[in-house]
């Protein structure tokens, strides 16, 4: 795994994660920042440095990112950098108290490719 915080005028407004899935060449990647960084484009750019980092430096074949059906920000930012939603599961995490859906985005170098 690996973790990298995203700083802004010495400070410290997000975090990114990458650790690989049990398939070959897979990798899953996560993200938070704070709210004063929202819509603002550093997370876009954040993330969307790190996914062209992982295929051009560590030549990885899919990535993926696992989120809260009900961030809809996080979705849109999903969109924005060239991932495409492959799978809604309902009600399949337990999170704040409740049973919540989850969305699957993914994304290929092909992809990437395709958008730029």
């Amino acid at each position: 795994m690996l973790s990298l915080a995203v700083v802004n005028d010495s400070k410290v407004i997000g975090d990114l994660s990458v650790w690989y899935t049990g398939m070959k060449d897979s990798v899953e990647i996560g993200y938070c920042f704070a709210n004063e960084a929202s819509l603002k484009g550093c997370a876009t750019d954040a993330v969307s440095s790190l996914v062209k980092m992982l295929f051009s430096e560590f030549h990885v074949h899919r990535i993926q990112a696992t989120i809260d059906a009900r961030n809809k920000t996080s979705q849109k930012l999903c969109e924005r950098i060239g991932m495409r939603k492959e799978a809604h599961f309902i009600k399949d995490y337990w999170s704040k108290g409740e049973w919540t859906d989850s969305m699957v985005y993914g994304m290929l170098l092909s992809d990437l490719e395709l958008k730029n």
